[in-house]
């Protein structure tokens, strides 16, 4: 049971440094002369590094709030777990962990969705999407199944 646990405890914790990376990092999408994250735009014009902060537009800071949330939810997640295995009584399952996890995870695949679909017009098509964004895409499953694992863990001695 204790390997279990200390299974499922590392699952979630992988999936929120993933979230952590892909928020914090700047490296959203890149091309040859510079990278665009959440936050700053960052390239190199004639010679001089330069970064200025990302645009003020609706679906930008929709991304932000998005991810800020899913961070939010899986942290909240994880001290909730840790107060249910001392709390909750034999038998009881973790769904108030479960759900807030479930929740993280939907809001980072809503927040890379609308990155998805917003990023083109935006940056252009000569752009590539940098690692920031695959974790962002890896950290969504991790979650989800950590969510799911914990609606069905059940507390037992």
């Amino acid at each position: 049971m204790l390997v279990l646990l200390l299974g499922i405890v590392l699952l979630h914790i992988a999936a929120l440094v993933l979230l952590f990376v892909s928020t914090i990092i700047s490296v959203w999408s890149s091309n040859q002369t510079g990278t665009t994250d959440l936050w700053l735009n960052c390239s190199t014009i004639n010679g001089e590094y330069r970064c200025d902060p990302a645009s003020t537009g609706e679906w930008i800071q929709a991304v932000q709030a998005l991810m800020i949330l899913s961070i939010i939810f899986s942290c909240l997640s994880l001290f909730v777990f840790f107060c249910q295995l001392f709390t909750l009584q034999k038998g009881g399952r973790f769904f108030l962990t479960g759900t807030f996890q479930i929740l993280a995870s939907l809001f980072v695949m809503s927040g890379a969705i609308i990155y998805t679909v917003m990023s083109p017009s935006w940056l252009g098509d000569a752009n590539t999407f940098g690692y920031s964004y695959i974790l962002a895409w890896v950290a969504f499953p991790l979650a989800l199944i950590s969510g799911l694992i914990y609606v069905i863990l059940r507390k037992r001695e």
